[in-house]
């Protein structure tokens, strides 16, 4: 089984990206699911029914999302499985949404980090173990998008489930990394895949604006680039289906104009 998992993907710069590269990658790859971080699609910060429905119109299976899964309070009815869009596992106990989604044979995760965050979210290594306590046998593949700002804590938590899951793909910071690799265990592991968005840009926001963020530190309102030019951040992982061990790993990287 060959899985695509989409970096965050950013307000409309974004979502063209996804509709002008997904298509022919899926066919050319021959992409069995497709996993895309969705908590910045409106605007840069959360979604809507709206544009979520542009990715899983352009062929996106799973929605993950992370610490900006709040912010379109009009996304909260949608949580409830009318659309596949899945909120942080380890949210407190209450909170609308699920932390999971399976299809078939695949479970796709959503976890939060704690390290840097602001939020209060209960133990995401706890968590985990609790739900793969869980899951019926059936479940074979499991896909993790860890939403984290550490990329030490990314890293344990890639380690703590070596073995056990099929993929730990971190999001959030919106830069990739070159560790993309196959841990010791059989999991596939990346610190961070990286943004889908504005090419030209500071992790997809408007250049002149955080600039004047960082020389004044003077709150300023961020806001998307207005960039034709778009980055396309993703990784593939093969992933025996039998097992659920990963088979390999490879970054994949599109820049083009939309």
């Amino acid at each position: 089984m060959r899985i695509l998992s989409i970096g965050d993907i950013i307000g409309k710069p974004g979502r063209n990206a996804v509709s002008v590269v997904l298509p022919a990658i899926k066919r050319d790859l021959g992409i069995d699911l497709v996993v895309a971080n969705g908590e910045n699609l409106a605007g840069g910060i959360g979604l809507t029914s709206a544009t979520a429905e542009e990715l899983l119109q352009c062929g996106v299976d799973v929605i993950t999302s992370g610490n900006h899964i709040w912010a379109q309070k009009e996304i909260y009815p949608f949580l409830d499985g009318r659309m596949p869009i899945i909120r942080p596992l380890n949210y407190p106990p209450g909170v609308p949404g699920n932390g999971y989604m399976t299809l078939g044979k695949v479970a796709v995760v959503n976890l939060i980090g704690r390290t840097f965050f602001a939020g209060s979210y209960d133990d995401p290594f706890r968590g985990m173990d609790a739900l793969l306590a869980e899951l019926p046998a059936e479940i074979t593949v499991i896909v993790v998008d860890f939403h984290a700002e550490a990329t030490s804590e990314k890293m344990a938590l890639g380690r703590y489930l070596d073995g056990r899951v099929s993929a730990v793909l971190g999001t959030h910071t919106h830069v990739g990394t070159i560790d993309a690799q196959i841990l010791p265990k059989g999991t596939a592991f990346v610190t961070d895949i990286g943004m889908t968005g504005p090419h030209n840009s500071i992790i997809g926001d408007d250049n002149t604006v955080v600039l004047q963020l960082f020389l004044t530190q003077i709150p300023h309102r961020m806001m998307v680039a207005d960039e034709r030019r778009v980055v396309f951040n993703a990784i593939v992982c093969e992933i025996d289906e039998n097992d659920g061990h990963a088979l390999s790993i490879e970054r994949l990287q599109r820049v083009v104009d939309v």
